[in-house]
């Protein structure tokens, strides 16, 4: 198990390159030079996020290889390697520790019980008391980047558009939410026509495939072939001003019905995170006679996964005591994380902590 990079070879640096393309700085480190140098100079980018399509997964489906000639290499995903902490990442241009959203189910000041930073319940299905506009740290990516004259336009399917998870997430973005991929496609031609602007397309058909079905299923190639349509007809009508880049928030790994483990956490441990790394809060050594029960490893040292500081002001309270990291094949179930899915990411596995580097401009569709 190793910590994600931060410093240079990860998503959070992705994000810092294009916003250092575009409005002339960065709120983190930029990618080391050897991988920004891939990246061409353009005055609008747009910003692909295939949920869910980790690098392991596009390199070895039979369909993947269409998108994957674009690929010029692969970064880490925040941790956990998760939906919402890795658009938070994206969305403010910062690591975990210092933006806060570190796990899927949350625990933080002023909840009782964890949060589900997707829907925004808490773990017993009642709708969380927080304020979604001001959760995450201010100003975000989309704030730095209007004060420079530019503007961050965020497009994805009209089902997901305008809920909880985009006001937490994209406070100072203009959203667009679109009925179909054809509706999508136009609509990032449309934007991504005008200078000065950061054009973050959402594509969530891999990884609803992959949860449902597996990563080898019919429906996850079906997806993938859907998502490399979308790449290449937006990568063909890109104008000269404009360059395409393209990652994920995360990869997956598929899991055996019966390789589903249910936890019953014992009076005075908090159980959150996700289902290949659960997150601990409270008594260490109850929790690690809880995980000798466990197909799992409990880990107690934590340093760098969640990058550097300055650390969120309720950091010290979201962060765990330790971790029940399950092992290769098993998912962990418990209070509120209780889906038994074919496909799960949130761990620190290369499947799915590795994801892809893709590249693309008018020259190169």
């Amino acid at each position: 198990m190793r910590a994600p990079s931060y410093e240079g070879k990860g998503l959070v640096n992705l994000v810092a390159e294009i916003e250092a393309r575009v409005t002339g700085a960065s709120a983190s480190p930029r990618l080391d030079a050897g991988l920004g140098a891939l990246i061409p100079e353009a005055s609008t980018y747009v910003f692909v996020l295939f949920d869910g399509l980790g690098d392991l997964q596009l390199r070895a489906h039979p369909d993947g290889g269409a998108l994957a000639r674009h690929r010029v290499g692969a970064l880490d995903a925040s941790f956990s390697s998760q939906t919402s902490v890795a658009t938070a990442t994206l969305a403010t241009g910062l690591p975990p520790a210092q933006h806060g959203l570190i796990a899927y189910l949350l625990r933080f000041s002023g909840s009782e019980k964890p949060v589900n930073t997707l829907w925004w319940f808490d773990v017993d299905g009642a709708a969380a008391d927080v304020d979604h506009a001001a959760f995450l740290p201010s100003p975000n990516l989309a704030e730095r980047a209007a004060g420079c004259g530019a503007e961050v336009v965020l497009i994805k399917p009209a089902a997901l558009a305008g809920g909880p998870m985009d006001v937490v997430l994209f406070r100072g973005a203009r959203t667009r939410g679109e009925a179909d991929v054809d509706a999508i496609i136009e609509a990032v031609r449309e934007e991504a026509a005008q200078p000065g602007k950061i054009v973050v397309c959402y594509l969530p058909h891999v990884d609803a495939a992959g949860h449902a079905e597996g990563t080898g299923s019919a429906a996850y190639a079906e997806a993938l072939r859907l998502v490399t349509s979308v790449w290449e007809a937006v990568g063909s009508g890109l104008g000269d001003h404009a360059a395409m880049v393209g990652t994920a928030d995360h990869g997956m790994v598929d899991i055996a019905v019966g390789s589903h483990v249910e936890i019953d956490p014992p009076e005075g441990l908090t159980l959150y995170g996700d289902s290949r790394v659960v997150y601990v809060s409270g008594d260490p050594e109850r929790a690690r006679r809880l995980v000798s029960e466990l197909p799992a490893t409990w880990v107690v040292d934590l340093e760098g996964l969640w990058g550097p500081g300055p650390e969120h002001p309720d950091f010290a309270f979201r962060r765990p005591d330790g971790l029940i990291v399950a092992d290769d094949g098993i998912a962990l179930t418990f209070p509120g994380s209780q889906l038994v899915l074919a496909g799960h990411h949130g761990g620190l596995s290369e499947a799915e902590l590795r994801i892809p580097l893709l590249v693309v401009r008018r020259s190169n569709p």
